[in-house]
């Protein structure tokens, strides 16, 4: 399979990319000198942006690209941000993309206020623009998120994740926005209420598939490809998909010998021996397979859409999410 760079994926929709990179900037400017400081600061860091992509991609497939299209790219980009910021503060993060967080900088009172003045700004725009359906999406996500991070916090305390309970968390945290872009960006193009369903579904399953990757990095990149520490989420106490089939298909004792290391902390835990555990117990074949299945479903919620660029485009995106290194 020939897997498209990221940069090949945005072809279809370059000028537009380009047009929502200057609105984002706009949108961003305050005449308070320490938020526009900051904003500048969070404009250097630049992310994928694979949120505003799916917007912008899912309108074009839906019936091409408008104000509206941008008002709800920018909107998912200004919520995608703030939620970051405010997960530095949680996570007591001190780097964001290769830089010192907001956070660290600045420090928490800051950085809280900062993120909830991204938040607002974006509430804003979708006021100003009566895009109250965008609205009434975005509320139910930003919802969904928190659940799912309150979620993930009392399971880290418990170290009960099962499968079901793992799903459900990245369901929340992750792909409610992954399908609430995707939603956002089919309503900025058409009516019809099948195709609206059926890019949120794109959208939610692309989601999940991309965070199930991101758990497998976790056990198998490298840290010069990933950027961060291996085993991350196991120095966080944070059971992922690869770890919970291997406790789950490991016999009993040598499962609660890992737990218990787990739970030893960030300084005790052998993170090489809980990654070889996963392996041995083939917890990451696992793991890639369900990405598969999911990655599959997200192909299939396409095939509601006629053949376009942008349509190929999102397909390539499938197969980018499920291939990433980083």
């Amino acid at each position: 399979m020939n897997i498209k760079s990221l940069t090949e994926i945005t072809h279809p929709i370059e000028s537009e990319l380009k047009q929502f990179n200057e609105l984002f900037k706009k949108s961003l400017s305050s005449n308070i000198a320490l938020v526009d400081l900051i904003t500048r600061y969070i404009l250097k860091q630049k992310g994928k942006k694979i949120r505003p992509l799916l917007v912008l991609l899912a309108s074009n497939v839906c019936g091409g690209i408008s104000d509206r299209s941008y008002r709800g790219a920018i909107l998912v980009e200004l919520l995608h941000t703030a939620t970051l910021v405010h997960d530095d503060v949680v996570d007591s993060a001190e780097t964001r993309r290769g830089f010192p967080s907001i956070n660290y900088v600045w420090k928490n009172k800051v950085a809280v206020l900062m993120g909830d003045y991204l938040l607002a700004k974006g509430l804003m725009l979708a006021v100003d623009g009566t895009d109250f359906d965008f609205l009434r999406v975005i509320t139910s996500t930003v919802k969904r998120m928190s659940e799912g991070e309150l979620l993930q916090i009392s399971k880290t305390r418990k170290l009960d994740n099962d499968e079901e309970t793992y799903f459900r968390i990245i369901s929340d945290k992750t792909a409610s926005l992954f399908s609430t872009c995707c939603e956002i960006g089919a309503r900025a193009a058409t009516d019809d209420a099948s195709l609206i369903q059926a890019m949120k579904e794109f959208g939610e399953n692309l989601g999940i598939a991309f965070q199930i990757r991101d758990d497998i990095l976790d056990f198998i990149g490298t840290k010069k490809i990933f950027g961060k520490q291996l085993g991350g989420d196991i120095r966080e106490k944070k059971l992922t998909l690869p770890l919970i089939f291997a406790l789950k298909t490991a016999p009993t004792e040598e499962s609660k010998s890992i737990i218990k290391s787990i739970k030893s902390g960030a300084k005790k835990v052998d993170v090489n021996s809980v990654i070889k555990f996963v392996q041995k117990y083939d917890g990451i074949f696992y793991a890639e397979k369900v990405a598969l299945d999911y990655s599959q479903k997200a192909l299939n919620n396409l095939q509601s859409f006629g053949k376009s660029d942008s349509k190929i485009a999102l397909d390539s995106l499938v197969n980018f999410v499920i291939e990433r290194k980083n």
